[in-house]
């Protein structure tokens, strides 16, 4: 019974002590770590900006050729439908337009005497016909966009607007993206060596460094098929003694 105790109270013992070790090892890691912390609280970074933006022409173009026609004989309008779209397209084709490029929407009809109740209205239907161009040939379409007179003269007044606004886009943003990340990232050097020198000091290795998101926009009103691309980068650098 005696030798049991013995065992019992050793046991403890040694129980005791691994505690005390594990109580030690948990303060020591502790410890170190503050010391790692504080070692690298003395790093001096510098966070600076890159910017880098490019002028670019729209690579691709979607114009809608929109007009309404009004009448009282359903399919008779129709048929005028058909001819003018017939005008529509040959002109497109006259510009080097291929069919491919070329879609005809089905004709949206209001007809007058119930949509529009309670307004005086000169036809009972009135139809809106759109022939939509998707292009790459973007000169062509600016061009043909001022010679719309020419339909105008066979009785086709297109309309436009934000109901049918022709949209210009850029496509080819994978093809400058690497030329523009270097060109910011340059920038942004070139403003941190400056903040070295400034603060006597010596610029280091690159902390991290984050891609900004590239955006397009239009560079004036006036002039829609022009893109203004866009991007900032932010790195941050070690400052050196």
């Amino acid at each position: 019974m005696e030798e049991k105790n013995v065992g019992k109270q050793g046991h403890g013992s040694y129980l005791g002590l691994g505690c005390c070790l594990m109580v030690g090892l948990i303060g020591g890691a502790s410890l170190l770590g503050n010391a790692i912390e504080a070692a690298g609280s003395d790093d001096r970074v510098v966070s600076v900006k890159g910017l880098c933006e490019r002028e670019v022409k729209a690579d691709n173009v979607i114009c809608p050729f929109a007009y309404k026609e009004g009448g009282d004989d359903l399919q008779q309008l129709y048929r005028v439908i058909e001819r003018k779209n017939g005008i529509i397209i040959d002109f497109l084709k006259e510009a080097g337009i291929g069919d491919e490029e070329i879609s005809v929407a089905a004709p949206k009809v209001v007809d007058t005497r119930t949509e529009w109740s309670g307004s005086q209205n000169r036809y009972a239907y009135i139809v809106t016909s759109v022939v939509t161009v998707c292009t790459d040939k973007v000169d062509e379409i600016i061009r043909l966009q001022s010679e719309q007179g020419a339909l105008l003269q066979q009785g086709i007044a297109t309309t436009s607007g934000w109901e049918f606004p022709t949209v210009y886009s850029f496509t080819k943003l994978n093809d400058i993206k690497p030329s523009m990340i270097e060109t910011a990232t340059k920038n942004a050097r070139e403003t941190a060596e400056k903040f070295a020198a400034d603060s006597e000091s010596k610029l280091g290795k690159i902390k991290r460094a984050t891609q900004g998101q590239f955006t397009i926009t239009e560079r004036d009103s006036n002039t829609p098929y022009m893109k203004n691309v866009r991007v900032v980068t932010s790195v941050d650098y070690y400052l050196k003694d």
